[in-house]
């Protein structure tokens, strides 16, 4: 069995993100790009579905421009067999990813799809269930435990009211949560390897998709500063200046 694994190019969570001074995106020349994390969880499940037996390959994804084979190359040090990278110059947008996406899985076959549950740039968490409707394909998303047998998927996920377990057949599209699993560190000798593995580049226009984003964004700002504190002395002066405030 196949998995493809999607990994998107963000900023790293790391960094205190800038907007322009014209508003009209996000600065990112200069600053540390890597794997959302969410999506780095997604390939650390299918490396480990890989071990246990369950699947025979795992195939990463990307779609950018070909700055995004960095984010394929930690893909492959961390231990997939191969990488294909969507090439494309202007910004993608949920739907026009699932549409992608579903163009690989007709072309390849896998029998899972493992897409981080949302993206740390857009916060979307929509692609996963897009592509599932895109593919008639069941999906269970939000997962924060998975288990494989045969030709079922075994899959926790956190509820408002605890936690639900849903069975569904494969081939299937899996969104992953934070709490799924903990990515591996990857070591000098695994980078090396992963120079020897194949990649493989393609034009989005090739697989018929076009970027036509219906969204699009017209300012960005960040959020307002922080107001100075006051400091009360007692309830009746934390309730009166909340009352002065409207706030009460």
């Amino acid at each position: 069995m196949k998995i493809l694994v999607g990994l998107k190019r963000v900023v790293d969570y790391t960094v205190r993100v800038q907007v322009k001074p014209d508003g009209s995106g996000v600065a990112i020349d200069g600053v540390k790009m890597s794997i959302n994390p969410f999506d780095e969880i997604a390939l650390e499940e299918a490396l480990r579905l890989r071990e246990a037996g369950k699947a025979t390959e795992v195939i990463v994804v990307s779609i950018g421009q070909q700055s995004s084979m960095q984010q394929i190359d930690t893909g492959l040090a961390m231990g997939a067999n191969r990488g294909i990278l969507v090439k494309t110059e202007k910004p993608i947008q949920a739907l026009t990813a699932a549409r992608v996406f579903a163009k690989l899985v007709e072309k390849e076959q896998p029998g899972l799809v493992i897409l981080g549950k949302q993206a740390i740039d857009d916060d979307a968490s929509q692609t996963g269930q897009m592509l599932a409707a895109l593919l008639d394909l069941p999906q269970a998303t939000f997962a924060s435990k998975v288990e494989v047998d045969g030709q079922v998927a075994r899959v926790t996920r956190e509820v408002d009211a605890g936690l639900e377990t849903i069975e569904v057949d494969l081939p299937a599209v899996i969104t992953t949560d934070l709490r799924l699993n903990t990515p591996r560190f990857i070591k000098l000798p695994d980078i090396m390897k992963a120079k020897s593995k194949p990649r493989e580049t393609l034009e989005l226009a090739s697989l018929g998709v076009e970027a036509g984003d219906h969204l699009s964004v017209t300012h960005y700002a960040p959020p307002p500063k922080r107001q100075k504190g006051v400091m009360v002395k007692d309830v009746p002066e934390l309730v009166a200046a909340l009352k002065a405030k409207g706030l009460l």
